[in-house]
C-alpha cells in the first residue's frame, strides 16, 4: 500500500526538533518529496501535536498527516547526555528544522555557532512566533494570534461584526511552506556554489501571511487607505463572491479579469453590459458593484447548482461549488488526482490523508512509512547510525534521557 519512490530530496537527511504544526509541516513537505527526515521528541511526552484533536477515541488523527515519513528518536537535548548525543545527530544531517523560542537553543548550548563547530555545512531552518531580532523576539507566538498580528484577521469577516479568525491553523501551514522553501533554497545555493558553509534561515509565523498582503501595504502607502473586513475580494474584482443556486446550494464566481466577464456576460446574454460604460472594464464595475452583484445574483438564482456549473465551465467562466469534506470524498477529480491517499495505522488499521503534491515526472514524491511512535525508530537510528549499543540505550532510557 505505500510506495517504495524516490522522491527528488532523496539523500538529503533532516533533523526536525519543531513541535505542533508549522516548523513540522514544512519537514514533512520535504519528507514526501524523499528528505531523510529524523524527528527529535521528548521522550515520555513527544511532540504535543500528538494531544491535539481532532480525536477518534484515544487516537489524534491530525498526527498521521502530519507526522508521516518521519522516523522517531526521543532524546532530551536538555541534559548533557542529550546534548552529546545531539551533537552527533547534526554531524550526519544537512538540515535542522526547529520552533523554540529565540535564545531557548542558545541557553542550552546548541546555538548554530556552537552547532557548525560539529557540522559547518549545516543549515538551519528557524520558525518563531516573531522571528529572531526584534523587541517581540521572546514573545510566545502561535498561530492565531500570529495571524491577527499579519493584518490579514483585521480584514476578514463582515463590517458590522468582530473580525474573523480562521477556522483552522492557516498562517501555521503557510509557514510550513515558506520553511520547505527556504530549506531547498539554501540547500541549492550550498550545492550549486560549492559552499564549505551552510547558513541559518528564520522567519515570524506572522511574517508569512504579510508577504501575502502587499495590496494592503502598497494601498495604504499610496492612498492612505485601511481596508475594513468584507467576506469576499472587496475591491479587487467584480462580479466576485458566494451565490445562492436556485435549489439553495452555494457557489463562489469570480470574475479577476475582464476577458472572464466578458464570458459571463455571454453565458447570461447580456452582452449588451459589454460596451455599457458602468459594467464594461473591471474598474468601473467595481465603482458600480452594488448593481453588477444584483444582476449577477438574480440570474444565478434561476439556475441550479448543476446547470449553472455546466453552463459557466461552457463558457470557461471560473466558478465551484462549495464543497465539504464530505463531497470532497466523493469528487472524482479528487480520487484521480489521488488528492486523498490511504495509509496503515498501529491501531485503525487505516486511515485517509491528503496526497502528495506537487507531483513530479521523474522524481515523484510518495508516502513511504506511516507516522511513527514516539520513539519507534531509537534502536535504527541511535543505534544503527551513532553506533550506541544495546546495554548504552538501556542506560540513557532508564536515565530519562531517551
Amino acid at each position: 500500500m505505500l510506495k517504495q519512490n524516490y522522491g527528488p530530496l532523496t539523500g538529503v537527511q533532516i533533523l526536525d526538533i519543531s513541535t505542533m504544526i508549522a516548523a513540522p509541516f514544512g519537514a514533512t513537505l520535504l519528507a514526501d518529496l524523499g528528505a531523510e527526515v529524523t524527528k527529535v521528541e521528548l521522550p515520555g511526552k513527544g511532540d504535543t501535536l500528538r494531544t491535539v484533536g481532532p480525536w477518534k477515541g484515544t487516537e489524534p488523527l491530525r498526527w498521521p498527516g502530519l507526522a508521516r515519513n518521519k522516523k522517531s528518536v526521543t532524546l532530551d537535548i536538555r541534559t548533557d547526555e542529550g546534548r552529546e548525543i545531539f551533537k552527533k545527530l547534526i554531524s550526519q544531517v544537512d538540515v535542522l528544522i526547529e520552533n523554540f523560542r529565540p535564545g531557548t537553543l542558545e541557553k542550552w548550548n546548541l546555538g548554530y555557532e556552537e552547532l557548525k563547530k560539529v557540522n559547518p555545512r549545516l543549515v538551519m531552518v528557524r520558525v518563531s512566533g516573531y522571528g529572531q531580532t526584534g523587541p517581540y523576539r521572546e514573545k510566545a507566538g502561535f498561530g492565531t494570534p500570529g495571524t491577527a498580528f499579519s493584518g490579514h484577521t483585521a480584514i476578514q469577516g463582515y463590517p458590522d461584526r468582530p473580525p474573523v479568525s480562521p477556522s483552522y491553523s492557516l498562517l501555521d501551514y503557510i509557514t510550513g511552506v515558506y520553511a520547505a522553501f527556504a530549506t531547498v533554497s539554501a540547500l541549492y545555493h550550498r550545492e550549486a556554489n560549492d559552499q564549505p558553509e551552510g547558513q541559518v534561515v528564520e522567519m515570524g509565523l506572522y511574517e508569512s501571511l504579510f508577504r501575502m498582503l502587499e495590496f494592503l501595504v502598497a494601498e495604504y502607502d499610496q492612498n492612505g487607505k485601511v481596508r475594513e473586513r468584507s467576506p469576499g475580494l472587496a475591491g479587487h474584482s467584480s462580479p466576485a463572491g458566494t451565490y445562492e443556486t436556485k435549489d439553495g446550494k452555494f457557489v463562489v464566481l469570480v470574475c479577476s479579469t475582464d476577458s472572464t466577464f466578458n464570458r459571463l456576460a455571454e453565458a447570461m446574454e447580456r452582452t449588451d453590459m459589454l460596451t455599457d460604460p458602468r459594467y464594461y472594464t473591471n474598474s468601473e464595475r467595481l465603482k458600480n458593484d452594488h448593481e453588477v452583484q444584483e444582476l449577477v445574483s438574480g440570474w444565478i438564482r434561476q439556475h441550479t447548482q448543476k446547470e449553472l456549473q455546466e453552463k459557466l465551465d461552457s463558457f470557461g467562466v471560473p466558478v465551484s461549488p462549495i464543497y465539504t469534506i464530505e463531497d470532497i470524498f466523493n469528487d472524482p477529480h479528487y480520487q484521480a488526482r489521488e488528492n486523498i491517499v490511504e495509509v496503515e495505522h498501529p491501531r485503525l488499521g487505516t486511515i485517509k490523508v491528503p496526497g502528495v503534491v506537487p507531483k513530479f515526472s521523474s522524481t515523484p514524491g510518495a508516502i513511504r512509512h506511516r507516522a511513527p511512535e514516539l520513539g519507534e525508530h531509537n534502536e535504527e537510528i541511535l543505534g544503527g547510525k551513532l553506533g550506541l549499543s544495546a546495554e548504552e540505550l538501556a542506560v540513557l532510557k532508564e536515565k530519562g534521557v531517551i
